[in-house]
């Protein structure tokens, strides 16, 4: 064996410790609301202290059954997916879900939802009050049913009113979660971190529909769905893009993420963390993995720090 491959075999792992607004994370990987359930459903499939953060299901105030079957249909290279933000609501959620959280060492970021301004200020409110709750990420695309509907996440001014008011009753960081349905999404970034936001993620999923042509009818019970998986990589790499171009607080990429190669684009273009969804479904293990990819391909590279990286786009 050669000196020089002696040393790169006895060189120390890359560092993969990122931060999110104050909150230190081991690696720059999590999974994206909505497809980790609470995170102890995951528990026997994956260690869930290799991850960087846990992301909880959305949470409201009341529970919701969500939408009617069917709600899930496969799609070219994703899914769509019209599931409701079913939850068990805050109070079970303090009363049956914490206690597993406090098992594990892993910052928790509990993501919710409302439907009026007084709904995400009364959530926010009890999630401030809960001990394990180490931040919380504000879901705005959800429909304002005092404003005919219309979704917060979708107009900058009413975006940053329900931010603004979530800001004075949490202390811990808060991220605001993005919607992908704009015209320009910077627009609704520079107006949520005026608000008050400590870091941005971006993106949730699209809107998108399917058929079913034997039955000549839509495939899913809704009509519409959000869509996901690798089909929106590129659209969320360029959103992603765009936000960290917009802004100064962090922002935490999503969308289409499969591989550590996928994850590492992201990182690529300043996203300082990412979410990662679908794939959890096609493969529980599937963040463990990408964890693992990402330090390999450090390493392969002589890069010391996950840092370095972040943001390196020539």
């Amino acid at each position: 064996m050669s000196s020089l491959n002696h040393m790169k075999r006895m060189s120390p792992p890359p560092k993969l410790e990122v931060e999110i607004a104050g909150l230190r994370l081991k690696n720059p990987v999590m999974p994206a609301s909505g497809t980790f359930g609470y995170g102890e459903e995951f528990s026997p499939y994956l260690d869930l202290e290799q991850l960087g953060a846990i992301v909880t299901k959305g949470i409201s105030l009341a529970p919701k059954a969500g939408n009617p079957m069917p709600r899930l249909a496969e799609t070219p290279a994703g899914m769509l997916n019209a599931i409701g933000l079913q939850n068990v609501g805050i109070e079970a959620f303090c009363s049956q879900k914490v206690e597993f959280l406090k098992k594990i060492s892993t910052p928790v970021i509990v993501n919710f939802f409302g439907n009026t301004l007084e709904e995400y200020i009364e959530v926010a409110r009890r999630l401030n009050e809960v001990e394990r709750v180490d931040a919380v990420e504000l879901n705005i695309s959800c429909p304002n049913v005092k404003a005919g509907g219309i979704v917060f996440g979708t107009d900058p001014v009413t975006a940053a009113r329900v931010v603004s008011a979530v800001r004075r009753e949490v202390q811990v960081p808060l991220i605001v979660k993005l919607s992908p349905n704009v015209t320009d999404i910077r627009v609704m970034a520079r107006a949520v971190e005026d608000a008050g936001a400590d870091a941005i993620s971006c993106i949730n999923t699209l809107t998108g529909m399917a058929v079913d042509l034997e039955r000549r009818c839509l495939s899913l019970a809704n009509g519409t769905g959000g869509l996901s998986g690798p089909a929106i990589k590129p659209v969320a790499l360029r959103m992603v893009h765009q936000v960290v171009s917009s802004v100064s607080i962090p922002v935490i990429g999503i969308g289409g993420i499969m591989s550590a190669e996928d994850a590492l684009e992201f990182l690529l273009v300043g996203a300082r963390a990412v979410q990662v969804g679908t794939a959890n479904l096609v493969n529980p293990g599937a963040m463990a993995n990408i964890i693992a990819g990402i330090e390999e391909f450090l390493a392969q590279r002589g890069i010391e720090d996950v840092n370095s990286w972040i943001g390196s786009l020539k």
